[in-house]
């Protein structure tokens, strides 16, 4: 079955949809706006209407009501995490990454498992939790058991400042049987993506190795969702091609593990492109996305599949970063290096590619604090079961927020009173306070419960 075309990603119906839709009338963008309004999703012509707004009133609305959707299923609350490279040996050839298995302009290397426990220590002093492990599509003399491995040790690692809760995944595609190894080993979510789902592009900006295969790539989160992982993320690379087809053909993949699955992907992630070490084309994109297009493709997002995480990278400039936070953007890297132990001493490795926002944690939460957002740290979900289908059955009428706005206040309280600086720590205390008042009913006493054994010393609590 996995090595079949995947005709569900229907090039023709994308580009006759979006010619259909090219010039609606501000009453269909309008109606379309409605409808998202309503948080049920939207189908492939709605996504194509909004792909086709360029007027400035219209854009304001198309963000203010991207705004209204995030904030009334997610509040305040932004969840962080920071990437962990374990190594950036490839087998593979992409054109527009640093790591491609021809460069020659970077060093190799693949940390130990030790090395790998120090790196974790580190972020666990800063204050992290979450963690995605990330690894180029070429592993040392073990194989993949050299990433199941490294799972273990970061989940090895535990200090008096505490531990990393939950590790996502960000490796190559797997088959259902290693699939149900990743799984075993605790993992949270399994991310790939797919850098672009226009066949043709594919094929000329991935020359060489495994990666070659478009559809071994495209039918991964299948594979993985049979073998049991039901929290899976996937992402765009947005620059290869014309980013409306993109989106839309991302529309039709979710689409697809909706229906085959029950429960479409738990987040996506939505990178630009950015330069790296000696390729031409990631410093010239060939479709290169523009600022205000950036923005519209995170609010579209928001607006087309409402319960989804939206990941937002350390690619992207504080600035960017901050404007996109109101338009959907759910989730944020910080504190990143993308070059294999870049973690524990500064090295001449060279990362995967360049970052825009270089603040450490506590300099990213205390920005985000002073914009009133919540910085959230929970895992709860993931160790309480509820994921896929169990989390959307409690996102969709809104149950979720719960659970999710007092365990963001009591992770955040955690990092306030173990890591903060005195500065992030007053600013956050005062968030705190102010975010409670503002709540009633179950979430505000589970959130003055929580945010209170913290602060009598208890670590690590959650609803």
């Amino acid at each position: 079955m996995y090595n079949v075309p995947a005709d569900f990603i229907n090039e023709t119906k994308v580009w006759e949809t979006l010619e259909q839709n090219k010039n609606p009338e501000p009453a269909q963008l309008k109606e379309v706006l409605a409808k998202a309004a309503e948080m049920k999703g939207l189908n492939l012509a709605d996504v194509a209407v909004l792909t086709s707004i360029s007027d400035p009133e219209m854009l304001g609305e198309l963000f203010n009501t991207a705004n209204t959707v995030k904030e009334t299923i997610y509040g305040k609350r932004l969840v962080l995490f920071v990437p962990l490279y374990i190594s950036n040996l490839c087998a593979n050839e992409c054109l527009y990454c640093a790591f491609r298995a021809t460069n020659k302009e970077i060093d190799r290397h693949a940390l130990s498992q030790e090395h790998i426990a120090r790196e974790t220590e580190v972020l666990i002093n800063q204050g992290h939790k979450r963690v995605l492990l990330v690894a180029g599509e070429s592993y040392p003399k073990k194989g993949f058991d050299y990433v199941l491995e490294s799972i273990r040790s970061v989940y090895s690692v535990k200090n008096e400042h505490g531990e990393i809760r939950r590790v996502n995944i960000n490796v190559a595609p797997l088959a259902v049987d290693e699939f149900k190894q990743l799984k075993a080993e605790g993992i949270g979510t399994y991310q790939i993506f797919q850098e672009t789902y226009h066949r043709e592009t594919y094929q000329k900006v991935h020359v060489g190795g495994k990666k070659r295969d478009y559809n071994w790539r495209v039918w991964a989160l299948h594979r993985a969702m049979e073998a049991g992982i039901d929290d899976v993320g996937i992402g765009v690379l947005f620059g290869l091609f014309d980013y409306r087809f993109e989106i839309m053909a991302m529309m039709q993949h979710i689409f697809e593990l909706e229906d085959k699955f029950g429960v479409g992907p738990h987040t996506i992630s939505v990178p630009r492109m950015e330069p790296a070490t000696n390729s031409d084309m990631a410093s010239h994109p060939p479709f290169p996305v523009s600022d205000i297009d950036f923005r519209k493709i995170v609010a579209i997002l928001r607006l087309a599949v409402p319960y989804t995480g939206i990941i937002m990278s350390t690619r992207e400039t504080a600035k960017m970063r901050r404007d996109t936070f109101a338009l959907g953007v759910s989730q944020i890297s910080a504190g990143s290096k993308t070059n294999p132990g870049g973690y524990e001493e500064a090295n001449e490795i060279s990362g995967q590619f360049s970052l825009g926002d270089h603040r450490p944690l506590d300099e990213v939460i205390r920005d985000v604090a002073s914009m009133g957002y919540i910085p959230s740290f929970c895992t709860a979900c993931y160790r309480m079961g509820r994921t896929g289908q169990d989390f959307m059955d409690l996102a969709k009428p809104g149950d979720i927020r719960l659970h999710c706005a007092p365990n963001g206040l009591s992770s955040f309280k955690e990092y306030l009173q173990n890591y903060a600086s005195s500065e992030t720590r007053e600013i956050g205390d005062q968030l705190i306070r102010e975010t409670i008042a503002g709540m009633s009913g179950i979430a505000k006493q589970r959130a003055e419960k929580l945010v209170n054994r913290v602060e009598a010393g208890r670590d690590d609590v959650y609803c």
